[in-house]
This record gives C-alpha cells, sequence and structure tokens, in this order.
C-alpha cells in the first residue's frame, strides 16, 4: 500500500507539471501561492489581499497583466524569467520580500498560477521577445554631462527633481493606473530603486518603462548612445549601489565656537554616518509606510557646547499647521489616496476606537479639493500637520546593555527628547517615560536652525554638553541616539512617524589638528633620534678605548 501510494503521489506530480507546462497551472502553483502570496496580492489576484490597507506601494493586481519590471517592450507582458526574478529577489523598499525559499519546480509553478489570472497570457501573440541589454559602456564625464542634458530636455525634473530626489512640482500628484498615489523615485538612492541598482538595471527601465505607471519608455524617442548617457547621469547623482547604513555618529572636536549661522560649514571635517528610518509599527499611531528611509548625521563638539546636523529628503516642504510629538493619531489611519472600499469595516482590539480614525469619511474625495485635479505642488493647499524632527538620548547613560524603550522611552528609563517642529525654528525639549508620557521643558539650552533646499532638509541642534535636565556629554564617552522624522505630507504626527533604533554617538576626544601641531611634533622626533645617535655614539667610544685600556694593562 505505501509503495502504491508513493508511485500515485509521483504520477500526481508529474501530472501536474505536464499540465503547468502546456500553459495551465497546477494545484501545486494554487497552493504555494495561496499560503505565501494570497495576503497581500488576494486569493483572486487583485491585489487586494488582507494585508492591503496597510501596504505602501500597493500590491500587484495580477489580472491587469501589467508589470513594471520586465525585459520586454513597454506594454508587454513579462517573460516567464521575468517573473521568476521578481519572485527571487523581491521589490526593495517595499512588502515584497525576496522568495529563496522555492526549488526550480515551486517557482515554475508559481510563474504559472500567478499568470493564469491574467487572459491575456493564454494568447501567444501577446508574448514579446525581450529586448536586447547590452553590457553597459565606459563612464566617462563627457557621457554624464550629455545625460544631464537629455534629463534636462525630457523634464525629467517635473518628476523627481532638479537634483533627482523625487521632489518635483508633479511628484505630489503621481498616480498609477488604479489611482494609487506614487512617490517619484529618489534617483540619489539606487539601492530603492525597485528592478535594481546597477546601470544595466537602469538602462533596462529606460528602455522598457514601467507599465502602470507614468514613467515612459524611451526605446522609440532615444538613441542607445543617449539611453546610456542618462543612465551615468543617473549613475552619477548616488553614492553607491547600497545604503552604506552605518552604526555609530562621531561627534568631532572642534576649538572654534559652535555658531549655527556658519551652516553646513561648521561641521566641516566631519564624516556622516547614515541610519536607516523604517515605520512605527508598534504602537497606536501607527506609521507602514514612511516616506522616508534614510537620515543622514554630523556631529562636532568644543569645551562647551555640541552641534547635530540632520538631513533627510522630503518630497515637499510643510511648513503650514504644526506638529508635536505627544500629538495624538489614530491606530491607523484612512490612506486619503485609496477609495472607500479599502477600508475594513473593525475596530483596533483594545482601543475602542475606529481603526481607521475619526477623520476617514473626511478624506474620502479628492486630496487637494474640488477644482485642484491634477494641479503643480506649487498651488497646493496648506496641510493640517507640518514637518518635524527630533533627536533621542536616555536621559541617564546607560552602565550596561539595557536601554529605554525606544519609543520615547519606558517608566524605568527616561528619554531626553529634542524636538523641532519645522513650521518654525523654535525646538523644544521634552522627557519622555513612554508614548504616553512626554513632558514638555521648554526650549530649555537648545538652538536650532532649518532649512530645505532642492528636496532636502537640513537641521541643526546645539546645545550645552552639561544642560540642566538634559543628557551630559563627555568626550571619550559612547552614548546612544535615535532620530525620528515626521511628514506633514503624510499626515504624520505624536507615533505616527519614521523612526530609527538606538545607533551610538562617539565623542571623538582626537579633536582638530593644526599646523603647528605636525611641525613640533615632527622636529621632537628629529631632536629625540639626534640625541638618541649622539648617545649611542658616545656609549659605543667610551666602550671602545676602556676595552683599549684594559689592553694595554694586561700587555704590559
Amino acid at each position: 500500500m505505501r509503495t502504491f501510494g508513493v508511485t500515485g503521489l509521483v504520477i500526481c506530480l508529474v501530472a501536474s507539471s505536464a499540465f503547468a507546462q502546456e500553459g495551465g497551472p497546477g494545484p501545486l502553483g494554487k497552493k504555494l501561492y495561496d499560503k505565501y502570496c494570497s495576503q497581500c496580492h488576494g486569493i483572486n489576484g487583485d491585489g487586494k489581499g488582507v494585508a492591503y490597507p496597510f501596504l505602501k506601494p500597493e500590491p500587484r493586481d495580477f489580472t491587469s497583466g501589467k508589470y513594471k519590471i520586465r525585459t520586454t517592450p513597454s506594454g508587454s507582458l513579462p517573460t516567464d524569467q521575468d517573473l521568476r526574478n521578481i519572485i527571487q529577489k523581491g521589490m526593495p523598499y517595499t512588502s515584497m520580500p525576496a522568495w529563496l525559499l522555492f526549488n526550480d519546480q515551486e517557482l515554475e509553478e508559481i510563474v504559472d498560477y500567478v499568470k493564469s489570472f491574467s487572459e491575456d497570457f493564454a494568447d501567444p501573440e501577446n508574448v514579446a521577445d525581450p529586448i536586447e541589454l547590452p553590457s553597459p559602456p565606459e563612464i566617462t564625464q563627457e557621457s554624464v554631462e550629455a545625460g544631464r542634458i537629455v534629463y534636462e530636455e525630457l523634464g525629467c525634473a517635473g518628476c523627481h527633481g532638479e537634483v533627482g530626489r523625487g521632489d518635483g512640482l508633479s511628484a505630489p500628484t503621481l498616480k498609477d493606473d488604479w489611482g494609487n498615489h506614487l512617490l517619484a523615485a529618489d534617483l540619489t538612492k539606487r539601492w530603492t530603486f525597485r528592478g535594481g541598482p546597477t546601470r544595466q538595471d537602469i538602462f533596462r527601465a529606460f528602455s522598457t518603462g514601467l507599465n502602470g505607471t507614468p514613467m515612459p519608455s524611451y526605446f522609440d524617442s532615444l538613441e542607445e548612445e543617449q539611453r546610456w548617457d542618462l543612465v551615468n547621469y543617473i549613475h552619477s547623482l548616488g553614492r553607491g549601489d547600497g545604503p552604506g547604513y552605518s552604526t555609530m555618529v562621531t561627534a568631532r572636536k572642534v576649538r572654534r565656537e559652535i555658531d549655527l549661522e556658519q551652516g553646513p560649514e561648521l561641521f566641516e571635517g566631519a564624516l556622516p554616518a547614515h541610519f536607516p528610518v523604517v515605520g512605527q509599527i508598534q504602537q497606536p499611531g501607527r506609521e507602514f509606510h514612511p516616506s522616508g528611509n534614510v537620515i543622514s548625521v554630523r556631529a562636532v563638539y568644543n569645551e562647551s557646547d555640541i552641534a547635530f546636523e540632520l538631513r533627510w529628503h522630503d518630497m515637499r516642504t510643510e511648513t503650514s499647521g504644526n506638529n508635536a510629538p505627544d500629538l495624538k493619531a489614530p491606530a491607523f489611519e484612512f490612506d486619503p489616496y485609496r477609495g472607500a472600499a479599502s477600508a475594513p469595516a473593525y475596530e483596533e482590539e483594545g482601543t475602542g476606537d475606529d481603526f481607521w480614525g475619526e477623520e476617514a469619511g473626511e478624506e474620502e474625495d479628492d486630496f487637494w479639493g474640488e477644482g485642484e485635479e491634477g494641479e503643480a505642488a506649487a498651488t497646493r493647499p496648506d496641510t493640517e500637520f507640518s514637518d518635524a524632527v527630533a533627536i533621542q538620548f536616555p536621559l541617564q547613560i546607560p552602565k550596561g546593555m539595557r536601554k529605554p524603550y525606544f519609543i520615547f522611552g519606558d517608566l524605568q528609563n527616561s528619554v531626553d527628547l529634542w524636538f523641532l517642529d519645522l513650521a518654525g525654528n523654535q525646538p523644544e525639549q521634552f522627557v519622555g517615560r513612554g508614548s504616553d508620557s512626554l513632558e514638555s521643558q521648554g526650549v530649555a539650552d537648545l538652538t536650532a536652525v532649518a532649512g530645505y533646499d532642492q528636496g532636502e532638509w537640513r537641521v541643526i541642534f546645539k546645545r550645552s554638553l552639561r544642560a540642566p535636565g538634559g543628557v551630559p556629554f563627555d568626550e571619550g564617552q559612547f552614548v546612544p541616539v535615535a532620530f525620528s522624522v515626521w511628514d506633514g505630507f503624510n499626515r504624520e504626527r505624536g507615533n505616527k512617524r519614521g523612526l530609527t533604533s538606538w545607533f551610538y554617538l562617539y565623542l571623538d576626544p582626537g579633536g582638530e589638528v593644526s599646523s603647528v601641531g605636525p611641525m613640533a611634533w615632527g622636529a621632537g622626533i628629529t631632536l629625540g633620534i639626534e640625541v638618541l645617535l649622539v648617545v649611542l655614539l658616545r656609549r659605543r667610544f667610551t666602550g671602545s678605548s676602556l676595552d683599549a685600556r684594559i689592553d694595554v694593562k694586561e700587555g704590559a
């Protein structure tokens, strides 16, 4: 009976595989899809799985037959290999992970099942051959400059911004074919590119376009050389194929006054540290898809003060309205870019409040207001919530590994929070003992300045090393540090925000090296060597004379 059962199972698997190869999905593909994919993409492949309301960008609607990442011409279906690549590599900075657990047969079965959601795959005439993807040529400065001109002539800055930070005038109005808002790609962060960060990946995107989005194909409008020029210019905007995340920011010691009016010049010689920003999904006010993904930090200090420079990219400034770390936000807020059908009718257990917040119904209409469809960001209305940023430290430096809870501290371990509402330059200090226990200390000893330029916020905080009621700083010390960023456009406030985990600040005691120091050090070394040589020579000469006298005496 056991032999018969195994044989029957083998026959079923072979039959299933044969059926899949003939163009139809097998039962294994459905089983795997239902288990691993349906939660986001839906049982029916329409992108409306149970997790859909919490995800941005939205899961792919397989019934449409529209796929962004392909090697086929614009408007065409992807190849089976394209689908395999997406499954195995995932989509960076989305909810689509890299699925590496499937063997070759399972992968083929899933691909066949995904294709079964769209009738377009049933017609062989709809299947196009992949375009040619040549090897990347050498990057030259001439090519980069030619690419910059192409970038300007094509109007790429309208979506991606003048320097590629995703802050173009049209960026707030971008939508996909399903009416969902899209963020224009930040071209300075190649590691976030959905189709891959390499130059060949970028060339493919320019050649095929991204189906279902405003991003067109330039296969027919640009010669191959022009596409490579554009690729090389885009490549020049970023600092690497990977994020280069840090675990520590080193504060450089300086022997000059820390004057905030110096701006970026104040931090010359201080190395930047890049920390990942993620959504706050632990406590009510959750943010599942923050617009920011990295904050860059530099720090300097002198004998009396310490200063931090924070930089992050933001699609646009929100300097109307207000913000604060203790503002209340619903457990999860209705996305104004989605229709009411996407909002589930249930409450979060234990809160008693509508899961989507009391304002959900008010946001159902056009986000920009009547008569403003598609208008440029220059005519946008004011927003209720402003952009904001904060630095967080333990109020008491921990003696061991234990740190305060990273979401505004806890009852046993409080935090020192430096907050700035970017609707003004008035910082505010808070003592945090948890999200529900934030006590304002007023301005205290804090000062701050802020500015926005071409898609980037730059904020500088300054405080004395030992301020009353604040965390103390000592040179040579490691201090836990964390950051929070609020995007007013995304209606972030209170606990609804992007944040980092704990990292470290190190106050390097090395300090600046003046021109006199190396000269004195070199002169000292030279003098020391000369003295040492004189001593050695004298000892050698004295020893030789003594040996000679002894020899003479013994001879006598």
